[in-house]
């Protein structure tokens, strides 16, 4: 059976996306074929298509972490689904092991879930890339508590939006960073507390005020490079910086700030939503969570814009130019 298929053969912008007609197969033990029904884009894949991702894509390469779909087949020895059950695409495989840009796609079952009750196709694709990587720095390694400082940068992203839901649920403080003031009133209509506008306005000295001089007891970052000192000035005593991605391109000039740490005695660490994901502990307390706050609402997907899939250049144009709040989607047909 053939697919419709997105690839690239080479690193470099949206523009090296490919469309392609491939042999899909049938799924092997362990596995299952679904028809995708919509696909939810991640500045992580955007960072595979480019060479930055921390895995190399071995060319030609696919691309897509997270899809809502339906299941088409089952390969030997999958239990607890059945064919025609719609079901979520989570981040659980590496991208060169395969993708779900694609009309039809072959995953492991490990990576399926089963779709939440009450939620339609485009937010079921948006949900658990976002959701468990926030859960993961906030809850799982940070465990914020009430009236914690919980800085979050690139507040304006899928997991931003997510952090933010995450931390007003808990009753923690909620400060979103923001480069212009032109997403400032959507981030506070997404739940922030406070919202820190980077262009006008001096990070440090902001959470300083805004925290009574105390610092806050989490930064949760996916800038990196030059931003991390800020942060560093600003953190509590005992409190966890978090860096969970690479968008300033800077990472390998991310300079460990010993002074603020050793001063403080607060932890810098590097995190990745794999390391829960794989821990089956933590992750089915991340699950739990997930689709509790989803059956009670205060978990809300944002979808920010949908593209069909014949225009997935220009979703992922969209993508990186920063203009969304919530998440970017791409629907299947």
């Amino acid at each position: 059976m053939l697919t419709k298929v997105v690839r690239f053969h080479e690193f470099g912008g949206p523009e090296v996306l490919r469309f392609e007609s491939l042999e899909v197969g049938e799924p092997r033990v362990g596995e299952l074929r679904v028809r995708v029904e919509a696909i939810g884009l991640n500045r992580a894949e955007a960072a595979f298509r480019s060479g930055r991702y921390i895995e190399k894509a071995q060319l030609p390469a696919r691309l897509g972490y997270e899809a809502a779909g339906v299941i088409e087949a089952l390969g030997e020895g999958v239990k607890g689904f059945s064919v025609g059950e719609p079901i979520c695409i989570m981040p659980a495989f590496s991208m060169n092991r395969c993708g779900v840009y694609a009309e039809r796609a072959i995953v492991p079952a490990s990576a399926v879930l089963k779709r939440p009750a009450g939620l339609g196709t485009k937010e079921s694709a948006s949900i658990w890339m976002q959701y468990l990587t926030a859960f993961g720095a906030l809850i799982d390694i940070s465990k914020i508590d009430a009236d914690d400082a919980v800085v979050i940068t690139a507040a304006s992203s899928s997991v931003g939006i997510a952090a933010i839901q995450i931390a007003k649920h808990v009753g923690a403080v909620s400060i979103a960073v923001t480069r212009t003031a032109a997403k400032e009133a959507a981030l506070r209509n997404a739940g922030a507390a406070h919202v820190v506008v980077t262009e006008k306005q001096n990070l440090e000295t902001e959470v300083l005020r805004i925290t009574e001089g105390k610092g806050t007891k989490v930064a949760f970052d996916p800038i990196a490079g030059p931003i991390v000192a800020s942060l560093a000035a600003a953190m509590a005593p005992g409190g966890w910086l978090i860096l969970y991605g690479n968008l300033s391109g800077q990472a390998q000039n991310t300079v460990f700030p010993f002074g603020p740490s050793a001063m403080k005695g607060f932890c810098m660490r590097g995190y990745l939503v794999f390391e829960l994901i794989h821990d089956p502990q933590r992750f089915e307390r991340a699950r739990q969570f997930v689709e509790e706050g989803l059956r009670e609402g205060w978990l809300t997907p944002i979808i920010a814009k949908t593209f069909p899939f014949d225009q997935i250049i220009d979703a992922h144009r969209y993508l990186e130019a920063n203009e969304q709040i919530g998440k970017v989607v791409v629907t299947v047909p």
